[in-house]
């Protein structure tokens, strides 16, 4: 079974590029272009230099030694939240500015939900001097307020989405639609594993160097490079995908795949795409998604606003539709328990998608002498304002 993507765009039935004709060109450039690109010495020169010297890389691989002792397991947390910026969404923007600037585009656009993506792209454009227009849907604007002003400050103009849900979805509606009326000078920063081909593949290559450290630090703690079992939240899932990506081929690594159940599968208020989706097309690619039987969209709900998003990336549609990785839903409360259990465990404050994966926890039969990395994508800092109303709530 093949995990990585095809010269097609597709892994197995899912991916490829659906998209309207004005964007033939720029999607045609970007296909025929980013692999040589990303091979180019001179460009993994300056990609690898800012991650070390700018984004803080190699993130730790942290001994959870509380955590392990409630679980009867061993457990290491792989600490991209300790990345400038807060979460992995870093490794992304570096690498796709970089690339932008290869392609001679002066206007970067963006979508965001948790608002981390939107904070590292006006980051990057800030630090190469490039125009930053970023889309939030209306309701993440008011969840999320200190990135939206982290965004404003760093020079971004942050546009809201109004129309649908207000959320995620709609954000990337209004970045696409930016992009079609801008095809010649626009970059458009996807924040995740999915859009059309070569995004999926382009991200996840980006989110990589996840991976690559886990092997090189996996083999430094514990003498071996890998673990029994990898954990990720999965929205889009592009810190999932970058976390399995040195593994895909490993097969005795177990793949677990963590949804946002909302207030329950069966509630109509979810976000659990890959347990309630069928096959369709978001977003330029085919995908698993959350749709009704004449093709509309589900409205997806997630107290993580990085997470209610209707669909899922294309390699996590192939790699749980394949059995190659297990997928998990959970719900809203169980997410906020335990983002507490860490805080108080170990004294480190997850962001609230991160606190899906570790939710998972309660529903793995672990082992004394396995080792099960999780992939803590981001820091809780911009979810304080849920959190405070969680506990004001006790």
């Amino acid at each position: 079974m093949k995990y990585t993507i095809d010269k097609k765009g597709f892994y197995g039935n899912f991916g490829g590029a659906f998209i309207p004709e004005m964007l033939h060109s720029n999607v045609t450039e970007l296909q025929e272009n980013y692999l040589g690109i990303m091979q180019e010495k001179s460009f993994q020169k300056e990609f690898r230099y800012l991650l070390k010297h700018y984004t803080g890389r190699p993130s730790p691989l942290y001994y959870a030694h509380r955590l392990s002792d409630k679980y009867h397991t061993n457990i290491y947390l792989k600490r991209e939240d300790l990345n400038h910026t807060g979460a992995h969404k870093i490794n992304n923007t570096i690498g796709q500015i970089l690339m932008a600037k290869k392609l001679g585009k002066t206007r970067i656009i963006a979508e965001t939900g948790a608002g981390q993506h939107g904070v590292a792209t006006a980051t990057v454009c800030a630090l190469m001097g490039l125009e930053c227009i970023v889309y939030m849907g209306e309701v993440d604007i008011e969840r999320q307020k200190p990135n939206v002003f982290r965004m404003k400050m760093l020079g971004a103009e942050v546009r809201p989405a109004t129309s649908g849900s207000k959320t995620l979805k709609d954000a990337t509606n209004e970045a696409i639609r930016d992009w079609i009326n801008n095809p010649l000078d626009t970059f458009y920063i996807i924040g995740s594993v999915v859009g059309p081909h070569p995004y999926p593949d382009m991200v996840a290559r980006f989110q990589s160097v996840i991976s690559e450290e886990m092997k090189q630090q996996m083999q430094e703690l514990e003498g071996k490079p890998n673990p029994d079992r990898i954990i990720a939240c999965v929205g889009g899932g592009s810190n999932a995908a970058g976390a399995y990506y040195h593994y895909l081929d490993d097969e005795d690594v177990e793949l677990v795949s963590v949804e946002a159940g909302g207030e329950g599968i069966h509630s109509g208020r979810s976000a659990a795409t890959s347990i309630l989706g069928t096959e369709g097309i978001i977003h330029g690619s085919r995908t698993l998604l959350m749709q009704t039987e004449d093709g509309q969209i589900i409205e997806p709900h997630s107290i993580s606003a990085g997470l209610d998003y209707p669909g899922i990336g294309p390699m996590h549609a192939h790699l749980i539709k394949s059995g190659r990785a297990q997928v998990l839903s959970i719900e809203d409360g169980e997410a906020l328990e335990a983002a507490l259990e860490l805080s108080q465990l170990e004294g480190i404050i997850p962001a609230l998608e991160s606190s899906h994966a570790l939710a998972a926890l309660n529903y793995l039969e672990l082992k004394e002498n396995e080792i099960s990395i999780i992939c803590l994508s981001g820091r809780g800092d911009k979810d304080l304002q849920t959190y405070m109303k969680f506990m004001g709530n006790e």
